[in-house]
């Protein structure tokens, strides 16, 4: 007879939304709404909805930039196995008499990030979709005027990445209490995890720092020219400081950082590879040159601050 102990532990599938504290609503809604997304004011935040229309985040006024909490879902069977897992892993669910927090449960990590784990949709794609190629044949101009280029509209969030004092002990707690499996990693510098009920290939990324904090938020988008076309999108919005447009080794997907008004990054990213359910991943340690990028400009000094340390 199984126990829990010896069980495969149960996962969430999917990242629900994240909630961003900044210390400016008017420059995030101009910042967000510049990247092509949707936003809304509501109830002194602002709600964040890619082209999918699902609400991918909250921003929240503050007096600093700060992850306020990271929300997963699961399927309705696993969460009870779930909050069991959290608590084996050492962490204690969190009782409020808040409504707004009353549904799933609520903790923290061992950063102290706080999440939350709920039944919910899953808003991570089930299979791969497949990367748009615009070549043409002979005697046919292959690209438009630049004035006929239409604005990028991200199709959904793809995953974010924290920064925190121990990578490896944060990935320890994911595959622990959240089900969360290792894509990849470079010894202790940065660690890629995905979801076990197909995702991508990462989910939630972590990455070296002093201290905890917020480093990027992906965006998937169709085409490596809606990742280039995003860059110039921004550009002309008045950020131009951030990294690409170049191609990653771990998670192979093309990409362009832009930086936000706080010193972190969204990123406009296509094609990144995809972990199927069921599917064994051969996650594997890579030496840091062979981790971040196959090809792209150098890496400026400001992608590895943390604001927030």
């Amino acid at each position: 007879m199984s126990t829990f102990a010896d069980s495969p532990p149960a996962g969430v599938h999917s990242i629900d939304h994240f909630a961003l504290n900044v210390p400016s609503l008017p420059e995030a809604e101009h910042f967000f709404t510049a990247f092509g997304l949707e936003l809304t004011r509501t109830s002194g935040a602002l709600d964040v909805r890619a082209a999918d229309g699902h609400r991918w985040a909250r921003i929240l006024p503050a007096d600093r930039k700060s992850l306020a909490w990271l929300s997963f879902n699961c399927f309705e069977g696993d969460l009870p196995r779930i909050a069991r897992q959290v608590i084996a892993a050492g962490a204690a669910i969190i009782s409020s008499n808040d409504a707004a927090r009353s549904e799933g449960i609520w903790f923290d990590d061992p950063d102290g990030n706080l999440l939350q784990v709920r039944v919910g949709p899953k808003t991570t794609p089930d299979s791969k979709t497949p990367l748009a190629l615009f070549g043409v044949e002979a005697d046919r101009r292959g690209s438009c005027m630049r004035s006929e280029v239409r604005t990028v509209h991200p199709r959904r969030m793809s995953h974010v990445l924290l920064f925190t004092p121990d990578v490896l002990r944060a990935v320890a707690f994911y595959e622990s209490a959240l089900g969360l499996r290792l894509s990849d990693r470079s010894g202790d510098i940065i660690a890629f995890t995905h979801a076990r009920h197909g995702s991508d290939h990462h989910l939630v990324a972590f990455a070296k720092s002093s201290a905890k904090g917020w480093h990027h938020v992906a965006w998937d988008v169709a085409s490596i020219d809606d990742v280039g076309n995003g860059a110039t999108q921004m550009a002309a919005a008045g950020f131009k400081a951030g990294w690409g447009t170049g191609r990653h080794v771990l998670g192979s997907n093309y990409f362009h950082y832009v930086r936000d008004p706080w010193g972190s990054f969204s990123e406009y990213s296509a094609d990144i590879d995809f972990v199927s359910a069921g599917a064994e991943w051969p996650a594997g340690d890579f030496a840091p040159e062979d981790s971040l990028y196959q090809w792209g400009p150098d890496v400026p000094e400001y992608f590895i601050h943390n604001t927030e340390a």
